[in-house]
């Protein structure tokens, strides 16, 4: 099979636990877009903080696409057009703050480039770090949503978060709910994930759903992982996770991609 898209998640996949791109992923993405395959990004975290890596593998010399805030926008990387966003209404995100009050989690949101909660919390740091944007600490939640945003985070202590998701996915089951890491529950709009987007952007690359190899580690990435051709874990996968993919290839600090890129595309 001759893949023609490369789909990634980035943090505890494409990224190291530092949030680097080793020396070899690197490498080995390159030589993939010079063969002619598109190497796309794809990742709950906003476009903004996934841009400089994009531009570091240069997806915008090769007219690459970024896959943001877990599917809610596709952008080009070369000239930051927006080609599909879809958000929640403010009432959506009013109802998901009353959710978390009721079940004592942390909530975020994003409004204009920041990171926007009522709370404090280690988790809202590690979003803040991850990110890189700026937190609005207001002392009103609901107040300071009056407009559309692309998605929210309920943050808890990972076990008690795994209790929130059964619960919510039965409360709201006309949202999108996923699990990006263990202490990061998401909320999107109906029909929202990495995977309706791929095929999105493969459509209008006229890209074939066997030609597309993605490559993942969390529960926000298991759509794509079933959606593709060749559905690929790294090593450190959720471990329930484990057997829902066609492969498993070394950790996100072991160059699992690059292992992925060697394997499929460049042999």
């Amino acid at each position: 099979m001759q893949y023609k898209m490369l789909v990634l998640d980035m943090d505890d996949t494409l990224l190291t636990d530092d949030h680097k791109i080793s020396e070899l992923n690197k490498k080995v993405l390159l030589e993939a877009q010079a063969k002619g395959v598109y190497v796309v990004l794809a990742s709950g975290r906003p476009t903004s903080a996934m841009t400089a890596y994009a531009k570091d593998l240069e997806l915008d010399l090769n007219d690459s696409y970024i896959i943001s805030f877990n599917g809610a926008v596709i952008s080009t990387v070369k000239d930051e057009l927006i080609l599909f966003e879809q958000c929640l209404t403010p009432e959506q995100i009013h109802d998901l703050y009353d959710y978390s009050v009721k079940m004592k989690t942390h909530i975020i949101t994003y409004i204009d480039g920041e990171i926007v909660s009522e709370t404090d919390s280690k988790y809202i740091e590690i979003e803040k770090d991850i990110t890189g944007l700026p937190h609005n600490k207001v002392p009103d939640f609901k107040a300071a949503v009056t407009k559309p945003a692309v998605k929210c985070i309920l943050l808890a202590e990972p076990s008690y978060l795994k209790e929130v998701e059964k619960d919510l996915k039965l409360a709201m089951p006309h949202l999108s709910i996923a699990m990006s890491k263990p202490f990061f529950l998401e909320a999107a709009q109906n029909g929202i994930d990495k995977a309706a987007s791929i095929k999105l952007l493969a459509a209008k690359l006229n890209i074939h759903q066997s030609e597309i190899i993605a490559v993942g580690n969390a529960g926000n990435d298991l759509t794509m992982i079933e959606y593709a051709g060749l559905g690929v874990w790294v090593d450190n996968v959720t471990p329930e996770l484990r057997d829902r993919a066609n492969v498993i290839v070394a950790s996100n600090n072991n160059d699992g991609v690059a292992e992925v890129v060697q394997r499929y595309i460049l042999n």
